[in-house]
């Protein structure tokens, strides 16, 4: 048994090398890639519950969201269902709720979500032949009963009465032959363009995410491609050097081989030499535990004697009876 796991170390130790470097190989290939919009508002839903370490109800609280998505803001306002409808929202951000607010399912306490995607918006909503003048704004309600919920579904809620208006502010100048439009994007990806409002206002009567986009009335003239010009040949000095790892990795690899081979090697031999020495021991002590001849005494010295024959030999005689 003994000789067993010595012979299986090296193997063993083969296999801790290989994944010892498997991490490294992972961690080159698993770069991640940007988030799906759905998945995004409930990554934001999240850090946006996280800010309530002390709610208050009518209150907005800023979040912080993790490092890989800086520059977006987030802000979450935990408020009665039935002050809602009754009251509205007079400022909310960039957003103004009036009174008759409803949502579907009920719930006692909801938690309205803003989100400024600043300069994320490109990314998690791209709209082909439009050009933005204002970051995406978000207004998402939740079920505001388990501050520490996770994953929550959007509650369904519009306005019955009035219409919810935000006002942008200060927008980037809109280009000469350019005409701005308002886009509101639901919860099922489908965009919807309206005319603005006075100023930099838009409006809507449902959640989603918001922004002020630019449609260009005259089709860009397309532009030929230019041809491609021929890449330069490389010296070849700079081949040599370029090829130097991948040499230089082969030989590794080679050596590695003929080494472990080498020592595999080894261990068989020890093992069938330390298998014949076993052989050789146990023939010694088989011989060593036979029959032991008796011992008499001639003398003054001890000899060993054979024990006398049981059957006495018949001699032939020429006297016959």
């Amino acid at each position: 048994m003994h000789m067993r796991l010595q012979f299986r170390s090296p193997v063993k130790l083969v296999l801790l090398i290989c994944f010892c470097w498997w991490p490294i190989v992972e961690s080159q290939i698993s770069n991640p890639l940007p988030k799906p919009a759905r998945a995004l508002d409930a990554t934001l839903q999240d850090y946006a519950y996280r800010a309530f370490i002390n709610p208050r109800t009518g209150i907005p609280f800023n979040g912080i969201v993790p490092p890989y998505l800086t520059g977006i803001e987030i802000s979450a306002m935990r408020l009665r269902s039935g002050s809602l409808y009754r009251r509205g929202v007079k400022t909310f951000k960039e957003f103004l709720i009036p009174v008759g607010l409803r949502e579907q399912p009920y719930v006692e306490r909801l938690v309205l979500v803003y989100q400024n995607l600043g300069n994320w918006s490109t990314t998690y909503y791209s709209l082909p032949g439009y050009v933005y003048l204002a970051p995406i704004l978000g207004l998402l309600a939740y079920n505001g009963s388990d501050l520490s919920a996770s994953n929550l579904p959007e509650l369904d809620f519009w306005a019955s009465e009035e219409v919810i208006t935000i006002n942008f502010g200060r927008i980037r100048p809109i280009p000469v032959g350019l005409v701005a439009k308002c886009a509101w994007f639901d919860l099922h990806g489908q965009v919807n363009l309206t005319n603005l409002l006075s100023g930099n206002v838009c409006s809507t009567t449902e959640q989603g995410h918001f922004s002020i986009v630019a449609e260009s009335a005259v089709p860009p003239v397309p532009v030929p491609p230019a041809s491609p010009e021929p890449a330069p040949s490389e010296p070849a000095h700079s081949s040599r050097k370029n090829n130097e790892p991948r040499i230089w990795g082969i030989i590794g690899a080679v050596t590695g081989g003929t080494a472990l081979l080498v020592l595999l090697a080894l261990l068989i031999l020890w093992a069938w030499r330390y298998k014949k020495r076993n052989r050789m021991r146990e023939l010694e002590r088989a011989a060593d535990a036979g029959e032991a001849l008796r011992m008499t005494r001639i003398g003054s010295m001890r000899a060993p004697f054979a024990l006398a024959t049981r059957t006495m030999p018949d001699f032939e005689s020429e006297f016959g009876a």
